[in-house]
């Protein structure tokens, strides 16, 4: 099928032939429009992923500089301190807002004028792959198109949700513990309008095409713009259905397939990424068949389960679940994280964690000076859907007793773990430098989702990483060592071979394979906080006559008692772990 044909069929799936074909017929032209300046635009497409490839995560305005665009002080530290270890930066959304951090968008063709401007961002580009957000589930109650819905203005005034208040909206999933609806007073009267997030984030009503091709024509504007990643936030949520969940409905897929479609006629070099916190088996049918939506999906599962296997030194489950990944193409992967600019999610794990497992969770996260987020059920119960807290928090007491040097083997055998795994990493800013919780941003913001939001003076963060001493420094080399050992490796190509081996309750264990199968990398993470004995045999790290395994993170030679080059292919080598060891066994 053409992709003409392709994009037409979707559009009649959406809307019936008659109004499918005339949108058609409208989306064509949008596409003449983006096709040459995407063409001339000279953004380079720098080809698929790769073991390289790592994606920082973080605000225009995480490092502040006094008398400084907040963009042009982000792309100076990118430059000076990460140019080598990661290859694309996500900016959270960085237009103007009005709530939410970002989240909730006064205009999406503009940059927030607090930050900086396009000509701050193309320069960042220079350097990166960057990924944009798509947030367009919602608008700003205070956006133009909102207000001129209130003002029953042609053709906003179709653009929105307005639902009969007494109409049974029970079946629909909620995602926070808000109301559904919002009321609005309009020049047509008081409506109530549906808002999934908050009262200030409105959903939109893509049951009217306008509203699609309007939307095709941001994200055609973010690849003009340079964006080789685009991040569409919120997703699950698109197509409203009363009667329905409204969450995975057939309709959002097909918007999606359609973008795909869109994207792959005039700016093939731009990945789709969704955003879909939600229980791991609906969250990878955003790979639809393999080729046709999502090119990354969000591993929503593995924070959570990591944080077990730490909190509990058991990896079994997190094992389990891990030889159940799969690719459904060369085309797609993971986007492997454990931390972000949202919590740590907790309905990805429902259904491989159990009830009691995920409140042993929340009351360690508790422990640790965290917060929860509810979600309201459908039979009018809550439930902790998101523990607010920083990832180096979340695994370690700030109050305890615990070496800082523990703490730090902890929380990087976490993000060894994470990096290891088959797919794309992404690391936010403050894991980078193991950042503790910002309880006054809580106070401040009114919200929990502050906590791990704290924008960083310059000054003081370089300082940090100029002293061989301080937590930031200390863990910053180790993530650098880690990153560095990655992107040599071609094992860990995001569509590589990933074989989950039995090591234990103590170490979880993967063999790493490049896709062509001649190099392997056996990576193991002892999860405990005491000693973990390994056996390394023939099949699990294929070795030449007389070579020895060397740990790539190090670059240190392991050395057995006794071993010569005439032993059989059998050969059994016992190893020992210490606590929290990270080791990545390549053959030389």
């Amino acid at each position: 099928m053409s992709k003409p044909d392709s994009i037409l069929d979707r559009l009649i799936a959406l809307y019936g032939k008659p109004v499918g074909m005339a949108a058609f017929e409208r989306l064509q032209g949008l596409m003449e429009h983006y096709r040459n300046p995407l063409s001339a635009s000279g953004i380079e497409n720098r080809g698929g992923l790769s073991q390289r490839d790592a994606i920082l995560i973080t605000y225009g305005d995480q490092v502040l500089e006094a008398g400084r665009s907040p963009l042009r002080t982000l792309a100076e530290f990118c430059k000076d301190r990460l140019s080598d270890l990661v290859s694309t930066i996500h900016i959270l959304p960085f237009y103007p807002y009005t709530s939410d951090d970002g989240f909730s968008v006064v205009d999406y063709k503009t940059v927030n004028p607090d930050l900086g401007t396009w000509e701050d961002l193309g320069n960042l580009g220079q350097s990166y792959r960057l990924m944009f957000d798509a947030v367009i589930n919602h608008i700003s109650a205070q956006s133009a198109w909102f207000k001129a819905f209130l003002n029953n203005d042609l053709p906003y005034s179709q653009y929105f949700i307005e639902v009969n208040k007494d109409v049974d909206l029970s079946q629909v999933v909620r995602p926070r513990a808000l109301p559904l609806l919002t009321e609005f007073m309009t020049l047509a009267g008081e409506k109530a309008v549906w808002t999934t997030f908050s009262a200030d984030q409105v959903d939109i009503n893509y049951q009217n095409p306008d509203v699609l091709l309007d939307m095709v024509d941001v994200l055609l504007f973010y690849a003009a713009r340079g964006a080789q990643f685009i991040r569409l936030d919120a997703i699950a949520y698109l197509w409203k259905e009363v009667g329905t969940s409204c969450i995975h409905l057939p309709q959002t897929h097909r918007v999606i397939q359609l973008f795909r479609a869109i994207l792959d006629d005039i700016a093939a070099q731009v990945i789709l990424i969704t955003e879909t916190n939600v229980p791991h088996r609906d969250n990878i049918s955003y790979f639809g068949n393999g080729e046709n939506e999502a090119q990354l999906v969000y591993n929503f599962a593995l924070p959570p389960l990591v944080l077990h296997s730490l909190q509990t030194g058991d990896v079994s489950i997190l094992s389990d679940w891990a030889r159940s990944l799969s690719l459904s193409s060369s085309r797609t992967t993971f986007f492997n994280f454990l931390a972000s600019h949202d919590g740590i999610g907790l309905n990805p794990a429902r259904g491989i964690l159990g009830d009691e497992q995920i409140n042993g969770l929340v009351e360690k996260i508790l422990a640790h000076g965290g917060l929860i987020s509810y979600k309201h059920n459908p039979d009018g119960s809550r439930s902790p859907y998101e523990l607010n807290i920083n990832y180096f928090d979340a695994l370690n007491d700030a109050n305890g007793l615990e070496s800082e040097e523990i703490q730090i083997n902890r929380f990087m055998v976490a993000q060894a773990i994470m990096l290891a795994l088959v797919g794309v990493p992404g690391i936010y800013f403050h894991s980078l430098f193991g950042s503790r919780g910002w309880q006054e941003g809580v106070t401040l913001h009114g919200h929990n989702r502050a906590i791990n939001r704290q924008k960083l003076e310059r000054g003081g963060l370089e300082r940090s990483l100029n002293d061989s001493d301080s937590r930031p420094y200390r863990i910053f080399h180790r993530f650098s060592q880690l990153l560095q050992a990655r992107s040599r490796c071609s094992a860990f190509h995001p569509n590589g071979g990933q074989r989950v081996l039995n090591y234990g309750e103590g170490i979880f264990a993967l063999l790493r394979s490049s896709i062509d199968h001649k190099e392997h990398v056996l990576c193991l993470h002892n999860v405990t906080d005491l000693p973990q004995d390994g056996i390394i045999e023939q099949e699990n790290l294929p070795l030449g006559t007389g070579q020895k395994p060397v740990d790539i993170t190090t670059g240190l030679e392991l050395t057995y008692p006794g071993t010569t080059p005439s032993q059989s292919r059998n050969t059994r080598n016992t190893i020992r772990l210490s606590p929290y060891q990270v080791m990545w066994l390549e053959g030389q």
